[in-house]
């Protein structure tokens, strides 16, 4: 699941330019490999998780297109301790995210996403997360994230505390860059998960 952009992108030019870039490249990627880096990304977000021990998680469901692969929600509810909950976001029309929680069940929504079919928690429901894994096309090495330019994640991510829980964007390796346009509405994540591991956000110069 991304945040879709609905309607006339309101980007500048070389946001849009990039997007289009990475989208691009992702589409390409050959089966296996997108395989082969799916399993890999898999293997170092449940090994992150583990560590992190956190009792809940907010994630999301991914399409084939992108990183982490549309089997991760069940292999993160199995790596969550007893009694911990994993909150996937739910598309309401006005783009903004809901959220509920996943205990194994997925219906089809709008856009061809799933989402759980349980009670909706609220946009703040977030706010209970102590991990939240992010979509992302790229993250540059200050944090700042380009998503798909809907505006989902922005919205939702802004209405967390400060500090707050610990965001981390998954990726393909060549999708943490050096640097992405940002605009006032980007929200940065603080991490990044990729098939070769975690690195944390922001890097040194």
């Amino acid at each position: 699941m991304s945040d879709l952009a609905a309607g006339a992108e309101k980007s500048p030019q070389n946001k849009i330019t990039l997007r289009a870039q990475l989208l691009t490249a992702r589409r390409s990627l050959p089966a296996t490999a997108r395989a082969a880096a799916a399993t890999q990304l898999q293997d170092q977000t449940l090994a992150f998780v583990r560590r992190s021990a956190p009792r809940t998680v907010a994630a999301y469901v991914p399409s084939p297109a992108e990183p982490g692969g549309p089997d991760l929600p069940d292999l993160l509810r199995a790596a969550l301790p007893p009694g911990g909950r994993l909150l996937l976001p739910v598309l309401l029309p006005d783009n903004d995210l809901d959220w509920a929680e996943y205990t194994g069940e997925l219906t089809p929504a709008t856009r061809g996403l799933h989402e759980p079919p349980g009670p909706r928690l609220g946009v703040t429901a977030l706010r209970t997360a102590d991990l939240i894994l992010v979509p992302a096309l790229a993250v540059g090495r200050d944090g700042t994230r380009m998503g798909r330019g809907g505006g989902s994640y922005d919205r939702a991510l802004a209405r967390l505390p400060h500090p707050g829980p610990l965001v981390v964007a998954l990726l393909h390796d060549h999708e943490a860059v050096d640097a992405v346009p940002a605009e006032p509405h980007d929200r940065p994540v603080y991490g990044v998960l990729t098939p070769s591991g975690f690195s944390p956000r922001p890097l040194p110069g």
